[in-house]
């Protein structure tokens, strides 16, 4: 279920490169709390207690209730960078998928 999560939000990170309407990037800040929140309580539940802070860190950067404004160059940057990060981690986790 964690892959899934984590493919979906990847996905709906690197869609956020296009030129979408407004509403699409409200909807993505919320999936992705809400995404991160769940990613952070299986960590949590796996002892894995680094990966608790980074999903928590991640949840409040895309919290819906408080918007940051970091301009759309950078959100553009953060979203590859946690896209990308995510799509690694399953990736390098389940390195038999590579072979």
């Amino acid at each position: 279920m964690t892959i899934l999560v984590k493919v979906t939000l990847a996905l709906l990170f690197f869609l956020c490169l296009l030129n979408m309407p407004y509403g699409y990037y409200e909807l993505v800040r919320f999936i992705a709390f809400v995404g991160f929140g769940f990613l952070a309580y299986k960590a949590n539940e796996e002892d894995k207690s680094e990966q608790v802070f980074i999903y928590i860190a991640l949840a409040l950067l895309f919290q819906p209730y408080y918007k940051i404004a970091l301009g759309r160059e950078l959100w553009n940057i953060v979203d590859v960078i946690i896209g990308t990060g995510l799509l690694a981690y399953i990736l390098f986790k389940n390195h038999n998928l590579l072979q």
